[in-house]
């Protein structure tokens, strides 16, 4: 496809992204309290004159010449974040520009993949006889996967055939991505005196239970995301020291690939353990798009790689196609003192807009 040009520069481009994203790192937007930054968003757009849609503290928008016979792809990213922890240095809410980089929180979670997401829509939002319509939506609740961000938005967006689901993959080609399945378990036992002799002691049949389940393999492996992961992340059981207690109860955090679904993997964990267990949701499955996905191949033609993600996104609840595609690294995400190159941020609009030249 030939070339589409911009009434704006790569270079003003940039500058907006930066702009914007300084603005909302001066915004508190823990997830569930999103709301100002969904204005400054709203202002974003308002002053580009584009008119934009909210329901609750999502935005969203569609492209000027938006035809509804057309199929549309999204692009999706959050505006919520974490809490800063205690390790941080620099104030998290004080965006600081130094060495090329930007300091802030969710500056690189996922700061620069909304700001640049807001700028290839910005290009794109004029063009006439695009093949596909372009949508954007900046929602909420990603990081505690929430019920009121893209999952509640979905159902109100026009047909979507492809979602672009910005998060920081160094603008590499995330094709696959883990499921997240939470499990919570209990093995029961006898309670006793600790000085008497228990053959029923629930710490030690939970114990068992746990080195069995730690040591399976599922048997299939999956091409882009490897094994099934499956760790201990919380265990408690007894508050006395010389009272043997009833039950043992313990959670498993559980990163499931493509290759069983979270019910499936679930029955399988269940049928390898003697403790009673509970998933805490189904909901957030594995996610994969196919190698000669039109997209993919777009990426793969301007040297862009492909990979499996071992990290969950709201890729998980999005209930068609998607890719996980954006500027930062998400080795950065959740720590101390985030920061994101504005090179970064520079060279995430420019390979949005190439893949997307050779897709809309």
């Amino acid at each position: 496809m030939q070339e589409l040009k911009s009434v704006y520069s790569k270079e003003e481009l940039r500058d907006n992204a930066v702009e914007l994203l300084k603005k909302l790192i001066e915004i508190p937007s823990f997830s569930k309290d999103e709301y100002n930054t969904s204005v400054e968003i709203e202002n974003f757009f308002k002053k580009h004159q584009i008119p934009t849609k909210r329901f609750k503290n999502n935005i969203w928008a569609v492209n000027k010449n938006f035809d509804v016979f057309k199929p549309s792809i999204l692009l999706n990213t959050h505006h919520d974040t974490v809490k800063p922890n205690k390790a941080y240095t620099l104030d998290p809410f004080v965006p600081i520009e130094k060495d090329g980089k930007l300091f802030g929180l969710g500056s690189n979670d996922a700061g620069a993949s909304l700001v640049s997401m807001a700028q290839v829509f910005l290009h794109f939002y004029e063009k006439e006889n695009l093949q596909y319509n372009l949508i954007i939506a900046l929602t909420a609740e990603e990081e505690i996967s929430g019920f009121d961000g893209i999952e509640a938005l979905f159902p109100q967006l026009p047909n979507i055939e492809l979602a672009i689901v910005g998060e920081p993959t160094q603008m590499n080609l995330a094709i696959a991505e883990k499921g997240l399945l939470v499990i919570d378990g209990e093995m029961k036992g006898t309670p006793s005196h600790a000085a008497h002799p228990n053959d029923n002691n629930s710490i030690v049949k939970c114990m068992e239970d746990l080195q069995n389940i730690l040591n399976f393999r599922f048997p299939k492996v999956s091409e882009y995301l490897g094994e099934v992961k499956i760790t201990l992340s919380g265990i408690h059981a007894g508050v006395q020291h010389n009272v043997v207690p009833e039950s043992c109860t313990f959670t498993l955090d559980v990163r499931v690939t493509d290759e069983y679904s979270n019910k499936e993997a679930f029955e399988i964990i269940q049928s390898q353990m003697k403790s009673t267990l509970t998933a805490r949701s189904f909901r957030l499955n594995s996610s994969k798009i196919e190698m000669d996905h039109p997209f993919v191949k777009a990426g793969l033609e301007i040297g862009r790689t492909t990979y499996g993600s071992p990290t969950s996104s709201d890729q998980a609840i999005i209930p068609c196609t998607s890719v996980k595609l954006g500027p930062g690294d998400s080795r950065r995400s959740h720590t101390a003192d985030e920061f994101i190159f504005i090179e970064e941020i520079a060279e995430g609009i420019e390979i949005y807009i190439k893949i997307l030249e050779k897709v809309l």
